[in-house]
């Protein structure tokens, strides 16, 4: 199985759960990957900048791990953390005029899933 979970949701709560579930997938040994979208790339900096926060840690390892494939450009930019983004090491998605398009993950067999 191969998941593309875009992330869209900047409340931490919503979006740790985006994390929990691409934890999961992938030790069940599924092809998983997050693309952080919309309000929630503000999250890639709050976390980054305080790991003490609530989720932090969690946003942390899944960087770390891999398991974020791009944080949208567009996006990043308007809430401020595209910087940050850049700064860790994160791909910049930008084919869709500014943003990650869903279509290249289906194109590549995975099956998206929006949060």
């Amino acid at each position: 199985m191969k998941a593309a979970l875009f992330a869209f949701n900047g409340e931490p709560m919503c979006f740790v759960h985006v994390l929990l579930n691409a934890f999961d997938m992938k030790e069940k040994g599924w092809d998983v990957t997050v693309i952080i979208e919309g309000s929630a790339t503000k999250l890639v900096k709050t976390f980054n900048d305080d790991p003490d926060l609530p989720f932090a840690k969690l946003y942390l390892k899944a960087r770390d791990e891999g398991l974020i494939d791009c944080v949208c450009m567009a996006c990043a930019n308007k809430m401020g953390s595209k910087e940050s983004a850049i700064e860790q090491g994160l791909k910049m998605g930008n084919d869709m005029t500014g943003h990650p398009s869903m279509s290249q993950y289906i194109d590549n067999g995975y099956t998206v899933y929006t949060f």
